[in-house]
């Protein structure tokens, strides 16, 4: 076990943890967050993507050790349902979502496209969605959102 200082949504944490646990836990277990969440465990669906350094990654690919000290964003910290945040209101206006499991890794892939590229082109939003899955089939819808988000016509 060893002490790692995270910056989780702009609040600071102190963690004991073995290094190579993956973050997903660390967030779920330890600091009892309800976003990421567990999909696959191989990084392969998405459902655990946070933001690390401005870029999406998978929670449960990344160790804890690797995520020390950078800043972490979860969709915990996005909005509230009060006043959510921007891309979560374009999902909201697009009903972008119908069992919702998946939202998180949408969400936050798409927070952090925006982020980097606030107009991104279609090509260059389905190459940043590349290996999420959403079972449902709301991707038109989650495109439209997207579009929105960033200022296009939906």
């Amino acid at each position: 076990m060893s002490r790692f200082s995270l910056t989780v949504n702009g609040q600071s944490h102190t963690v004991d943890a073995d290094p190579d646990c993956p973050l997903l836990y660390v967030l779920r277990d330890t600091l009892a967050l309800n976003n990421p969440r567990f999909g696959c465990g191989l990084g392969q669906c998405g459902a655990c993507t946070v933001i690390v350094d401005h870029h999406a990654v998978r929670s449960c690919r990344i160790p804890v050790s690797s995520a020390a000290g950078r800043p972490i964003g979860t969709l915990d910290g996005l909005g509230t349902p009060e006043h959510p945040h921007p891309i979560q209101q374009a999902f909201i206006d697009e009903q972008a979502f119908q069992c919702g499991y998946c939202l998180n890794g949408w969400v936050m892939t798409a927070k952090a496209l925006l982020d980097g590229n606030p107009h991104p082109s279609e090509e260059e939003i389905r190459r940043a969605f590349q290996g999420l899955i959403c079972r449902c089939g709301s991707h038109v819808g989650i495109l439209a959102a997207v579009r929105r988000a960033s200022g296009h016509q939906a």
